[in-house]
Order: structure tokens, then C-alpha cells, then sequence
């Protein structure tokens, strides 16, 4: 295990050896390159420039101001309590309410502009993030939790804001005050800055063994908030399967587990970093006690050395002088957690997009011809093989190609392929005697429409649902597909009809009524191909036959591709492919593949036992 402290009250630490060894630094588990990621921050910062150097200028008045406050207070204590001489001394009240004012009002410009540019800073990052992962591959997003990948566009982010919005002034302000209160404290009594200065080694190495501890701490705290939300978003997502098998407890033993593990990384890492501010008040008092008391004495023995005024000037810059470093070991520790939050943001940046493969084929309208040659893919080949190995088969336009075969045969793959969510690894598919990867993606799938087994719903409207297939169909454009996927009648019985909204997962229709609307979002679409992934398995006999009738108007004219386990689906396909084992083993109509008795014989017959 990585030692990060002992190990009070059961703590363990989540990452291990052999993990960072094992993983990608998408995890965050690596040390930060903090120079790299303040450099980047830095850089969208760098956008509001003039409006950075103003608040930067007012952070310099401000710091200035609040140390002349006490310099004057002492020397009025001087020039005037002491000696009884009270001349002028209504002026200087009067300066001294200004200079407070003239304090607070560049405070509160300060804070209000610097608020604006950490919005726009993090509203850049949160839009560059996101419109990075639309142009992902969707291999990354299979490879990912959901849920961990939200908790970068938000939590991640968050702690970026915070730290933009109040420890950036902080900081800067922190050094000013530290550098003029001690040039101050100097200019007094170089003596009495030097007994104030005994605190500091002290200071540096509680800080040092603090914070080594907390930084490893609060990154394992951002994992674990990111394990955690990957785990609810999966519970939610999959609250059917959870009750179907009666798994309840053991999510909640799942949940505990990890909630467990970020309170324990939680409760140490803001422990240790609480320590700070005690440390620091114990030896502000001390500092302060060690000024009063030889300041005192040095006061009393006359010899101008240190006057009244000084140690009045002294006890408030002495805290002034530790307020700051205070101030810079409690924002360490934020400003560490949110270099650990946009290190992770800016791992997702900066993984490979899909390529832009130009604009030789932007414009071109498919014909539907597909033919795979002697195609070779696996999804980690190293390891598990190839999925599918040595296929080769030819689609002609308008055609429909049935793909059956048993659980795991390579059938998905297949569809996966044409649709470039990846690549093959051998061979070659064609699309009209184009080879696939010199296709844009966009021309490709912008003429290309799915029907898949678990239909995906937005939380929007019936009408906006099926208008996604094409966002500029009319609304006539929309009812028309309705009415040919058999889905308009039941549209019409909802209580708002088209303009019923429905929650993400269509909770408030059937399956078999939101796989008609998948299919009227299809017919909206008006695809050249068409790819049906088991599109009525999970559909009972009556409402089958409405899909079937709905598919067959979307199948027509369309080269289409269907994968299916009831066989009976496929007896209207011009060739059905029968896969085993990642192989194409068979392949024929259905009559024909019927009097040869093999695979799909066997499959047929067992299938109407």
C-alpha cells in the first residue's frame, strides 16, 4: 500500500501500487503535474487580461491600505496620545476613516470583478469539456462510468470555481500583505522583527508535515466522489434489474462501502488540513505574546529603541504577518484539491478525438452498397482476440442482410463497425466501393438511422423525441412518421398527445410503445441504411406485429441490416448470415439455408420447441 499516514480507525487508502501501476492517468491517481495544470488555468484566464490586471491592481491598493491603517494608528499614538499634543490629530482620524473606506471599497470591486472572471473562466472550461466529449469515440464513453465522467463536468469543476472565485485574490493579497509587513516591521525595529520571525520555522515544518498528508488525501477524495457517483448513476439506470433480482441489499452494502471510503478519506483529509489554523493561532499568540512582552520592556527602559506606537504597530502587523501565512496553509489545501479536480477535467481533454477525415465526401449521398472483405476486429485483441475474424459479405442497395447466431457470435460488432464507433483492425469495409474510414463520419451517419433493443427516450416531448431523427422536420413531417410506425394512435390517447412530455426513460409508456417511437424517429430521418439490433425481442406477440408492420415500411427501399433472435423476424430478408463464434459460417435465404439443415436449421428448429 502507499503509505500516506498510519492508519488510525481502520483508514486504508484507496489507491494501491499495483493500481497506479495498472491504470491510464485518466483515473487521476497519478501525482500532480501541478505546474502544467496551473499553466493551462492560467491560459483561459489569460483571455480577460485588463480586467485580471484591475482587480490584481486593486488586490495591490487594498494590501496596501490595510497595512497603512496601523502604521498610522501607531504614529498617531506618537506624534499625539503620548505626548499630550493633540493638533492635527482630527485630520489624521479623518485620513484614517478614509483609508478604510478606500479599503473596503477596493475589496468589494475587487471581489465583484473577480467573481465575473472566474464564471467566464469556468464557463470556458465547462463548454470546453463537454463539446470534448461529444467528439470522443464511443469506445471511450464504453470503457467509462457515466457517472464518474459527471463528476468531472460538476463536482471537478466546482472546486475549480471555488478556488477561482476566492483563493486566487486570497493568495495574491496573502503575498502582497506579507511582503509590506515585513518591509514595514523592518523599517520599525529590525529587532522585534526578528524575535516575530522565531515562529517561522516552527510555522514552515507543521505546514510541511501537514499538507505532505493532505494532498495525496484530497486526491483520493476526488476518486472516491467520482467511484460514488459512478455507482449511483448506475444503481438509478438499472433500478429494474436491481428489484427484478431482489439485489437491494447488496447495492446498499455496495453504497455503504464506497460512501464509507469517502468519509474516511473526507474525515482525515480535512482533519489534517484543520490542523492548520490551530497551529497557526497558537503561534500567532505566541508571536504576539514575545512582541508585547520584550517589546515592553525594550518600551520602558527609554532609550527610543521602541516606542508606545511600535509595539501598538507591531502587535497589529505581527498578526497581520501570520494572518497571511495563515491565509496561504489554509488555501493550500483548496487550491491542491482543485488542481486535483481540473488535472482530471484536463485528462478528458486531452484524450484523442475521433479525427476529421476533411471534406472529400461531405456532400456525397450514399447508395446503400455495403461489403465487408475479410474483416478482422477484436475490442482488446491482446487479451480476449478477435471479436470477429475474417468476414466478408456484400449488401447490395435496398437489400436487407439478417444476422443470426448465438449471445456473444459478433453480431452487434458488425453493426458497430458500419457505423464507425470503431475500426476494424483487418480488412476492409466498403460503402459504395468507398473504403469506410475516408467516409466523414458525419456524411455517414447523418444518412443512417438505428432501432436498437432498448430504445432511448429524452426528456422532451413525444413530438421533439421523434423529431430528433431530423431537427427540421415539420411538424406534418412528424405525424406522417407517426402514423406509418403505427404509433400515432396511441400518441393521440396520451393527455397532451404530440406534446406530452416524457422523463428520460419513457417511464409513462410501454417498451413496445417507445420502440414504435424509435422507429417514427427513424422514418423522420429518412436513412439510406438502416441497422435493427434486436428491435422486437423484448416485445410481447400483439404489439410485435404493430412493430413488424411499422418495420417493414421503414425497411423499404432502405439497405437494411437486422440482427435478431426470433428467427421469424428474418423470413423477409434477402440473405441471412448466420454467426458463430465470431465467424461467418453460413449465409443464404432462409429457404435455402432451410434445406441445407445446418446451423440455422438447428437454430430453427430449436426455436419452435
Amino acid at each position: 500500500m502507499i503509505r500516506l499516514i498510519h492508519k488510525p480507525f481502520g483508514y486504508e487508502p484507496i489507491l494501491k501500487k499495483e493500481d497506479i501501476k495498472g491504470k491510464k492517468r485518466f483515473q487521476g491517481d497519478r501525482a500532480s503535474n501541478w505546474q502544467s495544470v496551473l499553466y493551462r488555468i492560467w491560459k483561459l484566464v489569460d483571455e480577460q487580461r485588463a480586467l485580471l490586471i484591475t482587480v490584481l491592481a486593486l488586490v495591490f491598493i487594498s494590501s496596501m491600505l490595510a497595512l497603512l491603517g496601523p502604521f498610522m494608528v501607531g504614529k498617531m499614538i506618537d506624534d499625539h496620545i503620548v505626548v499630550q499634543q493633540f493638533n492635527g490629530l482630527g485630520i489624521k482620524i479623518g485620513f484614517l476613516v478614509l483609508i478604510y473606506i478606500g479599503l473596503s471599497t477596493a475589496m468589494y470591486l475587487q471581489n465583484y470583478w473577480m467573481v465575473g472572471i472566474a464564471q467566464q473562466t469556468i464557463y470556458r472550461l465547462r463548454t470546453s469539456l463537454f463539446t470534448h466529449l461529444q467528439k470522443l469515440p464511443v469506445s471511450f464513453f464504453d470503457k467509462r462510468q457515466h457517472g464518474e465522467l459527471m463528476s468531472r463536468l460538476t463536482n471537478d469543476i466546482e472546486n475549480v470555481s471555488q478556488t477561482l472565485n476566492t483563493s486566487f485574490i486570497q493568495v495574491f493579497s496573502s503575498l502582497l500583505t506579507l511582503v509590506g509587513t515585513v518591509s514595514i516591521m523592518l523599517y520599525l525595529s529590525p529587532l522585534l522583527t526578528l524575535l516575530t520571525m522565531l515562529t517561522i520555522p516552527i510555522m514552515f515544518l507543521s505546514i510541511r508535515w501537514i499538507t505532505k498528508r493532505t494532498s495525496k488525501l484530497f486526491q483520493e477524495q476526488q476518486i472516491a466522489v467520482g467511484e460514488l457517483n459512478g455507482m449511483i448513476e448506475e444503481t438509478i439506470s438499472g433500478q429494474r434489474i436491481i428489484k427484478a433480482f431482489s439485489q437491494e441489499k447488496r447495492v446498499m452494502e455496495e453504497f455503504e462501502e464506497k460512501s464509507a471510503r469517502l468519509r474516511r478519506t473526507g474525515f482525515w483529509a480535512m482533519t489534517y488540513s484543520g490542523f492548520i489554523p490551530k497551529v497557526m493561532n497558537m503561534l500567532n499568540n505566541a508571536s504576539f505574546a514575545i512582541v508585547a512582552g520584550i517589546g515592553g520592556v525594550l518600551a520602558l527602559t527609554g532609550d527610543g529603541l521602541v516606542t508606545i506606537g511600535t509595539i501598538v504597530i507591531f502587535s497589529e502587523l505581527a498578526r497581520q504577518f501570520t494572518r497571511p501565512l495563515n491565509d496561504l496553509a489554509n488555501q493550500f489545501n483548496t487550491v491542491l484539491s482543485a488542481i486535483a479536480g481540473a488535472e482530471r477535467v484536463f485528462n478528458i481533454i486531452d484524450e484523442e478525438i475521433e479525427e476529421d477525415e476533411g471534406t472529400k465526401y461531405h456532400d456525397l449521398v450514399l447508395q446503400g452498397d455495403v461489403a465487408f472483405q475479410n474483416v478482422s476486429f477484436g475490442y482488446a485483441v491482446e487479451v480476449d482476440g478477435y471479436t470477429v475474424e475474417g468476414v466478408s459479405f456484400h449488401v447490395k442497395p435496398g437489400e436487407t442482410a439478417a444476422f443470426v447466431g448465438a449471445t456473444g457470435a459478433g453480431k452487434t460488432t458488425i453493426m458497430q463497425l458500419l457505423a464507425r464507433f470503431y475500426e476494424v483492425n483487418q480488412g476492409e469495409v466498403l460503402i459504395d466501393s468507398i473504403p469506410i474510414h475516408e467516409l466523414p463520419r458525419k456524411t455517414l451517419r447523418s444518412q443512417m438511422a438505428f432501432v436498437l433493443q432498448d430504445p432511448f427516450l429524452f426528456e422532451a416531448t413525444v413530438l421533439e423525441n421523434i423529431r430528433y431523427g431530423r431537427l427540421n422536420a415539420t411538424d406534418e413531417e412528424v405525424i406522417e412518421a407517426a402514423k406509418q410506425a403505427n404509433a400515432h394512435d396511441f400518441i393521440s390517447g396520451l393527455e397532451e398527445g404530440y406534446h406530452t412530455l416524457l422523463t428520460a426513460d419513457g417511464g409513462e409508456i410501454s417498451q413496445g410503445q417507445k420502440q414504435l417511437l424509435s422507429i417514427a424517429r427513424a422514418l423522420v430521418a429518412d436513412p439510406v441504411l438502416l441497422l435493427l439490433d434486436e428491435a422486437t425481442s423484448s416485445i410481447d406477440t400483439v404489439t410485435e406485429m404493430k412493430i413488424q408492420v411499422a418495420l417493414e415500411r421503414l425497411m423499404e427501399g432502405r439497405t437494411s441490416f437486422v440482427i435478431a433472435h426470433r428467427l421469424n423476424t428474418v423470413q423477409k430478408a434477402d440473405t441471412v448470415y448466420v454467426m458463430d463464434q465470431g465467424k461467418l459460417v453460413e449465409s443464404g435465404s432462409q429457404q435455402e439455408l432451410i434445406e441445407r439443415q445446418g446451423i440455422y436449421y438447428q437454430m430453427l428448429k430449436e426455436s419452435e420447441v
